[in-house]
């Protein structure tokens, strides 16, 4: 099958809203939908809400366990137009923490991968994600969050 790509990041956002609301209506988790299409749980949600394309025979599988048709399948597949927050600061008390995260460690991150590796930048696309509930020592809960990307150095040309 030829590969196509999504130019209408409606599109692939009216079938994210119709997936969540099967996931929904149905009582699925994430990981039961990456089981099904057989990839990563991180990969998957991405691909869910948008971000992705997943091969024909997990976007079969997905579709086919959220109940959505061959219309839902093909879309799945195609590469989407990428970013899922509109501009300016995120307001979603969740993604927001990212981002203070982000503001107040993202010139250490740069000052210690540019130390570490040199001129270059952490790839998005050779990329893997992974999320973890852990015990806190000190009580409740904490989140383990590794963001694992390749290391692409910039090339003088």
């Amino acid at each position: 099958m030829t590969t196509h790509a999504q130019f209408d990041p409606q599109a692939r956002r009216q079938l994210a809203i119709a997936a969540v609301e099967a996931k929904t209506r149905k009582d699925l988790t994430w990981q039961q939908l990456a089981d099904a299409a057989g990839l990563s749980v991180a990969f998957v949600t991405a691909a869910v809400l948008g971000q992705h394309a997943l091969p024909a025979r997990s976007a079969e599988a997905v579709a086919g366990l959220l109940g959505l048709d061959d219309d839902a399948a093909l879309l799945l597949q195609t590469i989407p137009t990428r970013g899922s927050l509109p501009g300016g600061v995120p307001t979603d008390p969740t993604i927001y923490r990212f981002y203070e995260m982000l503001q107040v460690y993202g010139t250490t991150l740069k000052a210690l991968v540019h130390e570490q590796f040199g001129d270059g930048i952490i790839s998005a696309i050779n990329f893997k994600l992974d999320v973890k509930k852990v015990a806190d020592p000190e009580g409740g809960e904490r989140a383990v969050i590794t963001l694992d990307g390749k290391y692409l150095p910039t090339k003088p040309f």
